[in-house]
């Protein structure tokens, strides 16, 4: 994919990479880790490794095997229960959610840790899946589904990298990202954090953003060099779960994905080929099912494909509480059948001892053989042994002399507003009034033109998001008045257009994360409509009623279904979820920059449409995927990536 980094799937067209059966051509360079270096590195610590489970007793193996949540475990815990591994769900946070803070309460967990007989550090993970944004001051980068519009994957390693040194300044070693899912229905909730609903376009983003993270293969210098360890998730068939499948509160997430061997693998599969081949040291396993079965009890796809015909050799990870979607009579069933099933670690945020306890009984009973939790807790040391937590159970980072300096670093701001400015896409520009003639008297309204929360949506700061000035950066509103040339007034309800030479409307969703997102018929407690709300379309009213020229910016981690209030707007931009750095719309809205995004999902007309995507027999979308139109940029700079390119 990229000349620094080959890999075994390098010589296979896409074409065969999405084949049934996978990637069979020759490589065509050496794998990083099949030098002689990282041989003679992987052999030494294989026998560490050896050696350590030799010395563990049965507590310390399924103390390996525990991930609890840093709510409900303590130092004390991590040592009396020789916890593998400690966890922060979005939204939990130490004191005031400083830096310092996060470094401290790490440093005591890791002081816990080696503290045992064996000194095994925990590994400590977070959902930094668009920058560090459970931190307040981090840089947010666009949701996935916005890197998907730019079609540029080198711009996704740097902000891999970028997010990489915000993670470790805090102390943490270990991400819940890349996810690879490819989004087939608009109505799914987790849409957003997708790439694509092309495999191939999902595809093409996943070896980069694991250099970017990890740096690639691991050999025992990850954290040394700024490097944090990855996860590829959620393996697998998330994105292509049934409506109406999903569980009890959903409509659609942890639904079951309902197709052949042949689809599984071209479109759900394809895009951890090149993860795994990066050395992506962890996977999450999925809620959802694929035809009728749990993936977390899923043999065939844990054990038998992942780890054994793709050659995974990282470890698995449940996802929060998800042995509970196994259908069981009994909490020791469900963890029987995760662990013979492939599951590695469990996630089990509050309810971990229970874990321990009737992971304990059933080896005692033979349910689980000890082989089997020998494979478990091997997989997880060597990926701490890889990742180099022994020799750091706090990245050097944390303590370096730039860490209080690296969140929120201007070069990664700038990075992630370079990230916004590419991943709008231009949906409508009648009468060419794009880009926008600055020095005029502008009007801006609706509430997401100002609002930090509303244009980061879900996973930022909180689980589901939040409005409101909720971490730093800048505002849309904010970007527009540095560039505008002229007078801006901004009204959030729509009061006051008339009189100005042009008006901007912005435009979308609420937040939302899981299946808090999926679209549901009203009326119903948990609606989320694909549609806009009562009062975004009266704010629209009262601008149109000022007849100026009137641009709409939709902030939205999904198209939403605008056909008929199409007509009455003079141009339409697509922003997705930029994130903190807002003034990226504002630099390609008055042409300091051409627009160069392009749609990475099939945009429907109506609901009756939906799923709808490329390739579809009778596709007659409202904007096809790969949509985006263009103009030059006005400020007279060469623009590195020509308009319409790598569509």
């Amino acid at each position: 994919m990229f000349a620094n980094n080959p890999g075994r799937f390098g010589a296979c067209v896409m074409a065969l990479l999405l084949a049934l059966g996978g990637c069979t051509a020759e490589p065509d360079a050496v794998k990083p880790a099949e030098t002689e270096s990282a041989k003679a590195a992987a052999g030494d610590i294989d026998s560490r490794v050896a050696a350590l489970v030799g010395r563990m007793t049965l507590a310390e193996k399924i103390g390996q095997m525990t991930q609890a949540e840093r709510r409900h475990a303590t130092p004390e815990d991590v040592k009396n229960y020789h916890l593998g591994s400690i966890l922060n769900g979005g939204g939990s946070f130490p004191g005031d959610n400083t830096r310092e803070e996060w470094v401290q309460m790490i440093s005591d967990y890791q002081d816990a840790a080696t503290s045992t007989r064996l000194g095994i550090p925990i590994i400590y993970g977070t959902d930094a899946v668009h920058g560090h944004s459970n931190v307040v001051g981090a840089t947010i980068f666009p949701h996935n589904i916005g890197l998907g519009a730019t079609r540029n994957p080198e711009l996704a390693q740097k902000i891999g990298e970028a997010t990489a040194r915000e993670v470790a300044a805090t102390g943490v070693s270990w991400t819940f990202a890349p996810t690879l899912c490819v989004t087939r229905d608009e109505r799914w909730g987790r849409g957003y954090e997708c790439f694509s609903e092309d495999p191939q376009l999902v595809t093409e983003f996943a070896e980069p953003l694991v250099f970017g993270l990890q740096g690639g293969p691991m050999n025992g210098d990850t954290l040394a060099n700024n490097k944090i360890v990855a996860t590829a998730k959620h393996w697998v068939g998330d994105g292509g779960t049934s409506y109406g499948t999903g569980d009890a509160d959903y409509a659609m997430d942890r639904g079951d994905t309902r197709v052949s061997d042949e689809e599984l693998r071209e479109q759900h599969i394809a895009p951890y080929l090149p993860a795994i081949d990066a050395g992506v040291g962890t996977v999450m396993i999925s809620y959802s099912s694929v035809n009728g079965k749990k993936m977390h009890e899923h043999k065939e796809l844990v054990t038998d494909v992942l780890k054994e015909e793709l050659g995974f050799d990282g470890f698995t990870i449940s996802d929060w509480e998800a042995l509970k979607e196994i259908p069981a009579d009994t909490n020791r069933e469900r963890v029987v059948r995760a662990v013979n099933a492939g599951v590695d670690m469990v996630m089990e945020p509050e309810k971990w001892q229970q874990f321990i306890t009737d992971l304990t009984a059933a080896v005692e009973a033979g349910e689980v053989s000890m082989e089997r939790i020998d494979d478990a807790v091997s997989r997880i040391l060597k990926t701490k042994l890889q990742a180099g937590l022994f020799d750091n159970p706090l990245p050097p980072l944390a303590n370096g002399p730039q860490a209080g300096e690296l969140l929120g670093h201007p070069d990664h701001r700038a990075l992630a507003r370079q990230a916004v400015r590419e991943s709008l896409v231009v949906l409508k520009n009648d009468g060419n009034l794009l880009p926008l003639t600055r020095g005029q008297k502008v009007f801006v309204a609706g509430a997401h033109a100002d609002d930090i929360g509303l244009q980061s949506g879900g996973w930022t700061i909180e689980w589901q998001g939040k409005a409101g000035d909720i971490t730093e950066g800048t505002t849309i509103l904010e970007g527009i008045k540095d560039v505008a040339g002229g007078p801006v007034t901004f009204s959030a309800e729509g009061e006051g257009a008339a009189g100005h030479d042009l008006a901007i409307v912005v435009v979308g969703e609420q937040p939302y994360a899981e299946g808090m997102g999926d679209y549901r018929e009203a009326p119903c407690e948990l609606c989320k409509p694909l549609t806009l709300g009562d009062e975004q379309l009266a704010v629209l009213e009262k601008v149109q009623a000022a007849d100026i020229p009137t641009v709409v910016v939709l902030v939205s981690g999904r198209p939403l279904l605008v056909a008929d209030q199409l007509p009455a707007w003079d141009a339409l931009v697509a922003a997705w979820l930029p994130g903190s750095e807002g003034a990226g719309v504002a630099d390609v809205l008055f042409g300091d920059y051409a627009p160069t995004g392009k749609l990475p999902v099939t945009w429907p007309k109506s609901l009756k449409q939906i799923p709808i995507n490329k390739g579809d027999a009778d596709y007659d979308p409202l904007f096809p995927f790969g949509h985006g139109l263009t103009y030059a940029a006005d400020n007279g700079e060469e623009q590195k990536r020509a308009a319409g390119e790598q569509q």
